[in-house]
Order: structure tokens, then C-alpha cells, then sequence
């Protein structure tokens, strides 16, 4: 990535609201990161009241986008990611997964959160295989335009990456509008790779833990929509769901292994789910 303070295209970082709760950094708060405010602390409490569990199941989202990006890049050879939505950069990036197996994987984070842009234009200026598009990714066309993105190789297949992103766009069709666009643009061969919150609206337990849940955060998050499989399956649009298709966050492992580091707590706390697609 080039410098930010010789890159006519990028513009002063934005300011950060510290009044309002980010959801990069209550997300990285779960995480184990330090970079959050009062705003965030309150948010990050009202959360662990209502799901205490999350933070091992925020955990989990990382190890699983570890196992899908380590897989798309040793057992598919894909070779340049788009990751929407990318947030604070923390520990296993997918930059750093990618590269640890092919070093000159070219990979473009795509986020609008000002506490990201910040940090993220500051850690990725020393790697010339990483770059950042400081913009909505609810916005197709303004992604799409971006330098950094324009730059991937239209003939070579790309790894759609949107973890925990799409429970964002509380509309549905608003949501399958925008995946339609994303999924148009990519290469034949591209995978896409979609975390999201679930809700089954089935009475079970689960459901349950996602229906308080959802009522927590509404104020502060009004745009949060947890999903039925059906309705996250709706993103993919026509492509083809792999093996083992739309699963918990610790139950998707393409290599069908025992996961000995999968956290030993009750499952019907994880409302994550998780699937991967590929474009013909």
C-alpha cells in the first residue's frame, strides 16, 4: 500500500464521534481490543448482559474466516481478496492469513468507519500487496470505483469476504440489491464468503437468545437485523453453497476434522452462522 501522505486519493482521516457507540469497536472490544470509548464500554456492557457468550463466538468468527481464507488460498489458489466491511485490524487479518501462504496475495479491505480508516490506512502502508478503499460498501458503485479496487484482475477469481457485515442493511431486498451487484463483478471461479446473525424464529433457544438480543441493541443499533437460513441462503443469489453449506461458526470446516479448539460451551448461545459459495 502506497503512502497515505503521497496519495492524492485519499483525504485527511475523518473525525471520530466519540459520543456515539462504533460498531468496529464494540466489535473489537469482543475481540480483546483496546481502541474504544465510554460510548462503546456502555454498549460492550449492555451486550455481555443479555449474551455473554459472544465474545468466544466473536472469536470464533475470526478463526472461521482464518479457516475459509487459509482454504480458498492453499486448496483453490485464489490469490486476491475483497474483505467489505473490514473493521479495526486486529490479530489474523485476512491479509496476514492469505500471505502467510502465498506472500504476494493482493488483498483490499473496504470500510467507512473512521476509527478504521485511521487505523487502517496507518498499518497496511508498508505492505505493497494490501491496500484500503476507504468507503460504504453499501455503495456498489462507489466500492467498485475505488482505485485499490479497480486494480484487482477482472480475468483471475476473487474472494468476496463479508463477515458479520450484511446483518447491517436492515432491509432484505436493500441487502440482495447490493450482493447482486458484488456478485455480478466477479470473476468466474470467485467465492464468496458470508458470516451473519441468525435468527430461526422457531421458539428454540436459539431464537430466543437472538430475539433479546436484537431488542438490546435496537436503540443503539437500529439497523441490526438478524436472518432465518433461508433469508442469508437469499444472498448468495444462484451460486452454489459448498459443502457443508449454511452452518455455526464452529461446525463449518471444509476438511471435515474434529475442531479440537472449538469452544466448549452451550451452542444454542452462537446465533453466527456461516457458509461459503462459488461463481461458475
Amino acid at each position: 500500500m502506497s503512502d497515505p501522505a503521497g496519495d492524492d486519493r485519499n483525504e485527511p482521516p475523518p473525525t471520530i464521534d466519540v459520543t456515539k457507540p462504533s460498531v468496529a469497536r464494540v466489535y473489537d472490544m469482543l475481540l480483546g481490543g483496546k481502541d474504544n470509548y465510554e460510548s462503546d464500554r456502555a454498549i460492550y456492557r449492555q451486550i455481555l448482559e443479555v449474551a455473554p457468550d459472544l465474545p468466544v463466538w466473536a472469536r470464533e468468527n475470526r478463526r472461521w474466516l482464518q479457516r475459509a481464507v487459509s482454504w480458498l488460498t492453499r486448496e483453490h489458489r485464489v490469490n486476491q481478496f475483497l474483505d467489505l466491511g473490514a473493521g479495526l485490524p486486529t490479530a489474523q487479518n485476512t491479509h496476514q492469513i492469505a500471505q502467510g501462504i502465498n506472500p504476494v496475495t493482493k488483498v483490499v479491505y473496504v470500510d467507512n468507519d473512521p476509527s478504521v480508516i485511521a487505523h487502517g490506512r496507518a498499518l497496511l502502508v508498508d505492505n505493497e500487496h494490501t491496500d484500503f478503499a476507504p468507503a460504504d460498501f453499501t455503495r456498489p458503485r462507489q466500492v467498485l470505483s475505488d482505485e485499490a479496487v479497480v486494480g484487482l484482475d477482472k480475468g483471475r477469481p476473487v474472494g468476496l469476504i463479508e463477515a458479520l457485515v450484511l446483518h447491517h442493511v436492515p432491509d432484505l431486498d436493500h441487502a440482495r440489491e447490493i450482493q447482486a451487484e458484488y456478485l455480478d463483478m466477479l470473476p468466474s471461479g470467485s467465492f464468496v464468503a458470508i458470516s451473519h446473525a441468525c435468527n430461526p424464529r422457531d421458539g428454540s433457544e436459539t431464537a430466543r437468545y437472538a430475539d433479546a438480543f436484537e431488542e438490546k441493541l435496537s436503540p443503539s443499533f437500529p439497523d441490526l437485523r438478524f436472518r432465518t437460513p433461508a433469508e442469508i441462503l437469499s444472498l448468495f443469489g444462484d451460486l452454489k453453497v459448498l459443502s457443508p453449506g449454511l452452518v455455526r461458526l464452529s461446525d463449518w470446516n471444509p476438511y471435515d476434522e474434529a475442531d479440537l479448539d472449538a469452544p466448549d460451551i452451550d451452542d444454542a448461545s452462537n446465533f453466527l452462522y456461516c457458509a461459503v459459495a462459488r461463481k461458475p
